[in-house]
């Protein structure tokens, strides 16, 4: 277990995490082919080179540089095969291997439920999300969510103020260390001396427009279900739906007027089958009996390969690169049309993008970066 690394280990983990193109899969693909981060970090310009690129991992300095910068705000790492690592969302593919926090941890482990929605919320939506926060606090559930302005807010004020005591954790997009937005910097500080605050990002990064679908995936990772409160058609609120559909967790919408066009993405999400509540016992009833088969039926219809090789065999990568352009497409199609082993197209894979040449999406695909 990772409670049992040594310094040096831990510090080529986090080393081997901050190098270019290493992401969540490559990097389990990495410690499972090499069995230690550092024989993987030697591994990696042999690796580069293969995929058709000089490489070169992250430097020492820089690794020292952060781990001072999270001792100093207060916080620690924790590894993907810790005791402590949430079992929900350690379920995910993509999971994210090193998380920084501050606060509870064990509020992540305990039954979770997402709740999310418009930043421009109406102010009869806010107080909703806030007094169904409070009650699911009260019923025993930590309440996540991503500290952004309106619906998130209100969600994590209500559980904080519950009579049960604070029961919420705030999952951010940013370095531990960075308020986002800046308003809520006392509510991020309250968050993280009374419930727990989660990082995936180093210490001292700025939150950008791709960071934000990253936190969303952990915050319908950590839950049992997601509850849309209010949310546009085109919004943040809904990527976090369908993360939790395609992770077979609840998905669940509060309906709203059809004349507010900040409650069309939570009606949309009723149409395509996710599950109308309209009290918080509802949703305590959806989840406190949820064994892993939900009874929402919102689901993207996107192929999945998550078969995980033993091993990974030799490959040429240019051959798997002749079969790929900037369209994405399931791993398992590759495998098929290419004729060789699910070992080895992972391989080839794996060469590909920490040569930087290949980017990652949801639900197994892969395309030309």
């Amino acid at each position: 277990m990772a409670e049992a690394l040594d310094q040096a280990e831990a510090f080529a983990r986090i080393r081997l995490l901050r190098s270019p193109n290493i992401g969540p899969v490559s990097y389990a693909q990495l410690l499972m082919r090499f069995g230690s981060a550092a024989q993987a970090l030697a591994a990696l310009p042999e690796l580069g080179s293969r995929g058709g690129r000089a490489y070169r991992a992250a430097p020492s300095e820089t690794i020292e540089r952060e781990i001072d910068a999270v001792r100093s705000a207060g916080a620690k790492y924790l590894f993907h095969d810790q005791p402590g690592y949430p079992a929900l969302l350690g379920q995910l593919d993509s999971a994210p291997p090193i998380l920084t926090w501050r606060g509870d941890l064990a509020l992540a482990s305990q039954p979770c439920v997402a709740m999310v929605g418009a930043r421009n919320a109406s102010a009869a939506a806010v107080k909703l999300a806030r007094d169904f926060a409070a009650a699911l606090a009260e019923a025993g559930f930590t309440v996540v969510s991503g500290l952004a302005r309106g619906i998130d807010g209100a969600a994590h004020e209500g559980a904080l103020n519950s009579s049960a005591g604070p029961r919420t954790v705030g999952v951010i997009a940013s370095g531990i260390d960075i308020a986002y937005p800046p308003q809520h910097a006392a509510l991020q500080e309250r968050i993280a001396s009374e419930g727990l605050l989660l990082a995936e990002q180093p210490p001292g990064t700025e939150p950008r427009g791709s960071h934000f679908p990253s936190r969303n995936r952990i915050i319908a990772g950590l839950a049992a279900g997601t509850l849309v409160v209010e949310a546009a058609v085109r919004s943040g609120s809904l990527i976090t739906a369908r993360l939790a559909g395609e992770a077979g967790r609840e998905v669940m919408a509060i309906p709203g007027s059809p004349l507010d066009p900040r409650s069309h993405g939570g009606n949309h999400l009723i149409r395509e089958g996710a599950v109308l509540v309209q009290s918080p016992e509802e949703v305590i009833e959806l989840l406190s009996g949820f064994d892993g088969i939900p009874r929402s039926t919102f689901r993207e219809p996107m192929g999945q390969f998550d078969s995980a090789p033993e091993e990974l065999a030799e490959a040429e990568p240019a051959d798997i690169a002749a079969l790929l352009t900037t369209a994405p497409v399931a791993v398992d199609e590759l495998i098929r049309q290419s004729g060789t082993s699910a070992a080895a197209v992972q391989l080839a894979l794996l060469e590909l993008e920490i040569a930087g040449r290949l980017e990652r999406h949801a639900a197994g695909r892969v395309s030309l970066a």
